[in-house]
């Protein structure tokens, strides 16, 4: 289905899904920052900051063990205060899209534990957290049957798309959707909306 959703970014709007237009802000990647978890990594999209901590493959306590894979656990710390919904809401989309991708049976009756904390947000947090945490993985050895990303875009009231919108975008958009897509054949892992938007204009948002 044809989507007739324009592409909004710094660099201009174009009509086009895959044209210049379809952009990210600018992003960077570190890993192995931090020594107690196994696995550790820091993504910076804009000026939202993510570092990701990951424990395990280890031992689970009774109550939490699954006997034929590991237990995955996430736990997303905001950047002041104690979590609220949102951020229980994120933990639980977050555990789902790993799930879909890491071989826990390969380590069964073990726990994994992710720990997000969000640095800065200045829009695309939940993309930010997906980025952090496949990067994470990846640091710990974590065995996955594909690489994840995370992207989000906003619908302005004309039908503008906006790739990665900034805080302010979220703010002023009529809907915003987060994607996760695996790395192998772009596969749909999670999806997560708010507002009010048509299924013309899903095929645009998920260029990204």
């Amino acid at each position: 289905m044809q989507s007739e959703a324009k592409i909004h970014t710094e660099h201009g709007t174009d009509s086009s899904p895959q044209g210049p237009g379809c952009s990210l802000r600018h992003f960077a990647c570190e890993q192995n920052l931090l020594s107690r978890p196994d696995g550790s990594a820091s993504f910076l999209q804009g000026d939202t900051s993510v570092l990701a901590g990951v424990y395990g493959p280890a031992e689970v306590k009774v109550s939490k063990e699954i006997f034929n894979k590991a237990t995955l656990e996430v736990i997303l710390r905001p950047k002041i205060g104690l979590p609220g919904v949102a951020e229980k809401s994120r933990e639980r989309l977050i555990r789902n899209t790993c799930e879909a991708v890491v071989l826990g049976a390969l380590h069964p009756r073990t726990s994994i534990t992710i720990v997000l904390q969000v640095i800065s947000d200045a829009g695309s947090l939940m993309a930010c957290c997906l980025n952090a945490t496949c990067m994470a993985l990846v640091d710990a050895g974590v065995p996955m049957q594909a690489l994840f990303c995370g992207v989000t875009c906003a619908l302005d009231s004309d039908g503008t798309l906006v790739l990665d919108p900034t805080a302010k975008q979220e703010k002023e958009a009529r809907a915003v959707l987060t994607f996760a897509l695996d790395s192998v054949d772009q596969k749909l892992l999670m999806s997560t909306t708010k507002g009010l938007y048509s299924n013309a204009e899903v095929p645009a948002c998920r260029c990204g």
